[in-house]
């Protein structure tokens, strides 16, 4: 599983600043990488697409910040920790109350637009490459497209219109192509590259059985089809989201929930796209960095930073019988599956099961995967698609699947209205702490309810959701800055 991730390093040579966070000085693209002959071979073209997979591993984009905007904003997670850390700007993200400043939004723009120019300097070189296996060529373009996707849609869900960055530039860059990238483009035009891309992957791409070995972690035809019926979703495209589902096959629920957060649970049958976590206290740097230490218990007895805490309106919220609430939450004075006893005299009641590392607990580099995409979503994606259509009894049967995986019964909701409601909950419940909770707050229009029930000693009337602004994230005022005459802020900012 470590081929996959240390191969980055044999690229870094090439890619220099291309491959690292400080690209974004606006030119995306001035450092294309060497001659051809220098990554002209089956390994060195892999090497090229492993480096945009190995974006996902930063610190700025899938952890920290990460669990700021799409937990810690939500009705799910609190800011955790003791009230004096503030975690940079997590306590501003938990009230709601950050502005374009706000490091967070800036570190997952940058983040994404970086391994966005890993996969063009990887779709810009593949293409002259010609002592690379002509069908490992066609499938790691059609990684780089999958990966250069997902980004892109984290980028419209999050800020709306934004620049499209599809190719390399010549140095210097000129001011014409300056302009284009600048330019925020329209939501629609964004989903619509969206979308080319994921066709060009679906083409590209293997079915999930053709892998072994480390190839496991690597996205497959299943991965493609997925997200693009997410991309759907969010587009309210519901006959799109029920086809694409019906193409995602070969995968099934596993039957204990919560064995897929497990070591050992690793890319099996339920896994549609999950980002490899690789620990090791003499080889750091494979894992996501510092993501399971900054959501793992703190104070007297505890290991951690303690971030991102569930609240008691998320464990409240589970069914009685429900196994996923003790597969998600870490509860003070237990014992965790391996052993491992959490104090009573912890600083939180509750913190992430999700985030949990039994081997490598307290490192800054973990063996912790990290849940993008799930068989379980498909079938509540299609649920829903079929739902809105009308189609309810055909939603409901998708419904409870997943409901009695969790040990619970069919669900009680018979009505369009009340099974829309039913889907939504168990969304919530199903994917807790996979970072779909915000989006899904917004797409569905519950954020301003969502919020307001939202209550604690912290907050004891809710927080304020502002119809009109939070819906979208705001544009980083440094981008703003570097774009005068090209851009504009969001409403509200």
């Amino acid at each position: 599983m470590k081929k996959l991730y240390i191969s980055f390093f044999v690229l870094s040579a090439l890619c220099m600043s291309g491959c690292t966070n400080d690209f974004l000085d606006i030119d995306q693209t001035k450092n294309v990488p060497g001659e051809p002959a220098q990554v002209n071979s089956d390994a060195g073209a892999t090497s090229m697409v492993d480096a945009v997979y190995n974006t996902f591993l930063s610190w700025d984009m899938s952890s920290f910040a990460w669990n700021g905007v799409t937990s810690i904003m939500t009705d799910d997670a609190d800011k955790g920790s003791d009230p004096g850390d503030t975690g940079t700007d997590k306590d501003v993200l938990d009230a709601l109350t950050f502005n374009a400043s706000t490091p967070s939004f800036q570190s997952i723009w940058d983040y994404n637009y970086a391994g966005i120019n890993r996969a063009n300097q990887a779709l810009e070189m593949l293409p002259k490459l010609d002592q690379v296996t002509p069908s490992l060529k066609t499938r790691l373009a059609g990684e780089a497209k999958f990966l250069r996707a997902f980004m892109y849609f984290t980028l419209v869900k999050g800020y709306g219109a934004v620049p499209i960055v599809d190719h390399l530039s010549p140095v210097p860059i000129s001011q014409a192509d300056k302009e284009m990238q600048l330019t925020r483009k329209p939501v629609a035009d964004v989903y619509a590259f969206i979308e080319k891309d994921l066709k060009d992957a679906i083409e590209a791409l293997p079915l999930k059985s053709a892998y072994s070995g480390s190839d496991v972690a690597r996205v497959s035809q299943g991965s493609a089809y997925a997200l693009l019926a997410k991309v759907s979703l969010y587009q309210k495209k519901w006959q799109a989201v029920i086809d694409n589902c019906d193409k995602v096959t070969g995968y099934s629920l596993v039957s204990d929930y919560s064995l897929q957060y497990k070591k050992e649970g690793e890319f099996g049958s339920e896994s549609i796209f999950e980002i490899n976590g690789i620990g090791s206290p003499t080889a750091p740097g494979f894992g996501i960095g510092n993501y399971t230490v900054s959501q793992a218990p703190r104070g007297a007895g505890g290991w951690g930073w303690g971030f991102n805490t569930p609240t008691q309106g998320l464990a409240d919220v589970y069914e009685p019988g429900d196994v996923r609430r003790a597969a998600t939450i870490i509860f003070r004075g237990s014992t965790l599956y391996d052993g491992r006893v959490v104090a009573s005299t912890v600083s939180n009641p509750m913190y992430n099961y999700k985030a949990y590392s039994s081997a490598f607990y307290n490192l800054e580099f973990t063996d912790t995967n990290l849940r993008y995409l799930r068989y379980a979503e498909v079938l509540l994606m299609k649920a829903e698609a079929l739902n809105e259509l009308g189609q309810t009894g055909a939603a409901i049967p998708l419904l409870n699947q997943v409901r009695h995986r969790a040990n619970l019964g069919d669900t009680p909701a018979v009505s369009q209205a009340d099974v829309k409601i039913a889907i939504w909950k168990e969304r919530r419940v199903e994917m807790a702490f996979e970072h779909d909770r915000w989006f899904d707050l917004v797409r569905t229009g519950q954020a301003e309810a969502a919020m307001a029930a939202d209550k604690s000693a912290q907050f004891p009337n809710g927080k304020t959701f502002i119809v009109g602004k939070h819906e979208l994230w705001p544009i980083p005022s440094s981008f703003i800055q570097q774009s005068v005459g090209y851009s504009s802020q969001n409403p509200g900012y």
